[in-house]
């Protein structure tokens, strides 16, 4: 009892602390995470009884993993529940937002450190990581033989990561202003701190979307001649614009052409924004291309797919028809972020080889499943150079910038260059740390580039598209599992939490 009473007391300070508006509520952080691990228990039990229909014993891997995560998830859910309020502070939306995905994300590595043969905690969280961030890297082999209930895990993860990414694109960074993504603020995102009324019927209507989206190309899927079990795993990764396979083939493994065309159709797909269609659904009209981002996604996309077509048919000496199914498959995989791959496109040549590099750094638009840069930075950033050409050819003159209909503001376009000029920081730095553990150059620069815009295999021979990241050092798997948490994160919402000053 008297423990009890100490819990009630503690959370009455922390209300206190935060009614100032000087502190963070840790109970409130404390509901949000064990709310998540309780949803991410219930994720373990499709896995669960896929095992148990065919009697794999690996069935007891999710059970086990279900108890630990629930249990500990409710413990926090109950000792926080009366902390608990709709009204969520600037710091702690920041912090809610870390803690999330990394509690998560620990707790979904224990099904990989349970299975038959188990994978260290480094290995097990780095497959967790890159599923959740739906990057796709690898260090899992043999994947043709392992238990479907672990197959189905690695879906899954991706899959409720790419639900979460899109949510937290649309109500959490426009919210905390995190690298120009006040651009997309909605009534669910607006500035006052009442977020989450407004955001149930909207997350709701996402929802609906990407469970339609992922039913659609499940049975596509199916019905082009992929076994159900491939079909749904592979709709799963595909809209989450996630990229894991239940082969070592990945994608490769399906001769069909008609699979590969239409893998490139929900790719992309899963790379446009999900409010697209949220409002062709209540508004009934197709309006796909009334978005300057959407255009711009289009156009980059199809420029990229007839330059790599035409390298090709001009260098590799193939069929236009053969060379335009390649290019569409495999640049649309990394544009994206998906992360498929149809074949080794680092072996094209050394110009094919920079392009697919360059194109890591795209990724698709915001409000999507797709990492990267995104397309409207990409845009603001074009645009801001020109205004400032202008400004420089006629100093008196006025510029101003509008996007989809809203003006670019100073603020907008400094936390775009921002998070450029920290991404390319962040590319600098790890590349160094990880070149540090003994890997060659190539390795490294290009495993901290697919790791940090989540786009999953790198080049060379180790983590190419035919390659996984099994061989990379520990040191470098643990680095590169911060690094794609930092690149889902909007590199901010990490960077403000670790300040001193965030916390006192």
């Amino acid at each position: 009892m008297r423990t009890f009473n100490n819990m009630a007391e503690k959370r009455g300070a922390a209300h206190r602390v935060d009614k100032g508006g000087a502190a963070v509520d840790p109970y409130r952080v404390m509901f949000v995470v064990g709310a998540l691990m309780l949803v991410l228990t219930v994720l373990m039990v499709p896995p669960m009884l896929a095992d148990l229909v065919v009697a794999n014993p690996d069935w007891q891997v999710f059970a086990g993993s279900a108890l630990i995560t629930g249990f500990i998830g409710a413990m926090m859910v109950l000792i926080s529940r009366d902390a608990w309020s709709e009204r969520v502070r600037l710091k702690e939306g920041f912090v809610i937002t870390v803690a999330s995905w990394l509690a998560v994300s620990l707790f979904a590595a224990v099904p990989y450190m349970f299975m038959e043969k188990p994978l260290s905690f480094t290995n097990a969280w780095f497959e967790a990581v890159s599923g959740l961030t739906t990057t796709g890297a690898t260090v899992l082999t043999g994947l043709d033989g392992l238990p479907e209930g672990l197959l189905l895990w690695r879906s899954l993860t991706q899959w409720i990561g790419g639900l979460g990414i899109v949510v937290m694109a649309l109500i959490m960074l426009p919210f905390l202003k995190v690298g120009g993504m006040q651009l997309f603020q909605t009534e669910s995102s607006d500035r006052s701190d009442k977020i989450l009324p407004h955001a149930r019927q909207f997350i709701a209507y996402l929802a609906f979307v990407y469970v339609l989206l992922t039913a659609l190309c499940a049975l596509a899927y199916r019905l082009a001649g992929m076994r159900m079990f491939d079909a749904v795993n592979h709709a799963m990764t595909t809209l989450s614009s996630g990229g894991f396979s239940t082969h070592d083939a990945s994608f490769a493994y399906f001769t069909s052409p008609l699979l590969h065309w239409l893998a490139v159709a929900f790719m992309i797909s899963g790379a446009l924004p999900l409010v697209i269609y949220v409002r062709m659904i209540r508004e009934r009209k197709l309006s796909f291309f009334g978005s300057e981002q959407v255009r711009g996604f289009f156009l980059l996309l199809l420029a990229s797919v007839m330059v790599i077509a035409l390298w090709l048919v001009w260098q590799q000496g193939m069929a236009p028809h053969r060379a335009l199914l390649l290019a569409a498959f495999n640049v649309t995989s990394v544009i994206t972020t998906t992360g498929y791959a149809s074949a080794d496109y680092s072996g094209w040549g050394v110009f094919s080889a920079m392009a697919f590099f360059v194109f890591m750094f795209f990724g698709g638009c915001t409000g999507s499943t797709a990492g990267g840069m995104k397309i409207f930075r990409i845009q603001v950033m074009m645009m801001s150079i020109g205004a400032y050409v202008k400004r420089l050819m006629m100093p008196h003159r006025v510029v101003s910038m509008a996007y989809e209909n809203r003006t670019v503001t100073q603020d907008i376009a400094m936390a775009v260059f921002a998070y450029v000029s920290v991404l390319f920081m962040t590319v600098g730095l790890f590349g160094m740390l990880v070149a540090m553990t003994g890997v060659d150059l190539v390795t490294a620069l290009s495993a901290v580039v697919t790791s940090v815009t989540n786009v999953g295999p790198g080049l060379g021979e180790m983590i190419g598209p035919a390659g996984t990241f099994a061989a990379m050092p520990d040191a470098a798997k643990m680095l590169l599992s911060f690094v794609m948490l930092l690149g889902r994160l909007e590199f901010f919402t990490v960077l403000v939490v670790l300040q001193p000053s965030f916390w006192r």
